[in-house]
């Protein structure tokens, strides 16, 4: 019985099979279609295409290292603790990053775009405008250093192009426009950096420290942050303008840290200053003995110092200051602070 049946089922699946086969779409000859000539690309492509070209040999990739032993053989290795991007400043080897790409670190090693690995050095850091520089040997290499323009002139709507390496994935370009400008955004230090740019170019991990470029590829700004709730890219960017890029990176290298205006004079904080009925402005606490001090209508210490920045050592300055409830002008010679 179970050999008829088995017979039986064999013989039905054979003439599935069969019946199968007969109803097969016979096959056909086919080849790959043919390829439409694209064309040459539209000028406004053309150009993102070569500014890409021409900057990314400028853009390096950083990893923070930190020195580990190992708890059972007592050996010291190191150990990536973060990664960030940079740009190659000068042909002598200075690059430029941000402070937080690199705070802690106690190794950085900078992977250059043709695949060269070198270990950077720190020069110097400016946490209070989240810049770093760093140096790496330059025998052997050909380092392009990136084009500099100008953050002053900018206009919202321009065209951006920011590079760098998101999630580790290096030689990244995402383009967009400038969307705001003279943001504010706090550094590590806790003091507000006036006149970033905002912008919609994608912005994510790993592209702090890279540049941000006019549609001429010149450099107006150095990617720093992100405003977003998961921690990705949510269309809203920031970076350091350029402008004080290139202001404090001169002091950074010549230096190893940032020229810090001194006014001579210690003001009240924010926040006792708020409870008292008096004109808008800086509160003095003290005046140090021996300073320049014993302008410019500004909202608190930040704004001042900001404006301070900009003007050479030497250079005087006129503040307006309530003494007494009397209204009067101060003339000071801006100072530099060299205890940093």
């Amino acid at each position: 019985m179970r050999k008829i049946l088995t017979s039986l089922i064999l013989l039905g699946a054979g003439v599935w099979v069969g019946w199968c086969a007969s109803q097969a779409v016979p096959r056909r000859s086919a080849a790959p279609r043919a390829v439409m000539p694209r064309g040459p690309l539209p000028a406004a492509e053309q150009s993102v295409v070569d500014r890409f070209k021409e900057a990314r040999v400028s853009v390096v990739y950083l990893t923070s290292l930190a020195y580990q032993q190992d708890f059972w053989s007592l050996d010291v290795q190191t150990v990536p603790t973060g990664t960030g991007s940079g740009f190659v400043w000068d042909a002598e080897g200075h690059l430029v990053t941000n402070y937080h790409v690199i705070e802690g670190a106690e190794v950085v090693e900078a992977a250059l775009s043709d695949g060269t690995r070198r270990k950077a050095r720190v020069v110097g850091v400016a946490p209070e405008k989240d810049l770093a520089v760093l140096r790496i040997e330059t025998n052997g290499l050909r380092l392009r250093p990136i084009p500099v323009g100008s953050s002053a002139d900018l206009q919202v709507g321009q065209s951006v192009m920011a590079i760098g390496n998101p999630f580790g994935l290096d030689q990244t370009m995402t383009t967009g426009v400038v969307s705001a400008l003279g943001r504010e955004i706090q550094s590590a230090t806790r003091r507000r950096i006036s006149g970033v740019i905002q912008t919609d170019a994608a912005i994510n991990p790993g592209n702090s420290g890279g540049p941000l470029l006019d549609s001429a590829g010149r450099l107006i700004g150095v990617n720093t942050a992100i405003q977003s709730t998961s921690g990705s890219s949510a269309g809203i960017g920031f970076a350091v303008p350029v402008d004080t890029v290139n202001r404090v990176v001169p002091q950074l290298i010549a230096r190893g840290h940032s020229a810090r205006a001194d006014l001579g004079f210690d003001p009240i904080p924010d926040a006792w200053a708020a409870s008292l009925d008096v004109p808008k402005g800086i509160i003095v606490g003290r005046v140090r003995r021996g300073g320049p001090a014993d302008g410019q209508v500004v909202k608190d210490m930040d704004k001042l110092l900001d404006l301070v920045e900009t003007e050479k050592p030497g250079s005087v300055v006129t503040l307006e200051v309530y003494r007494q409830g009397k209204k009067t002008k101060l003339q000071l010679t801006v100072a530099v602070d060299s205890s940093g």
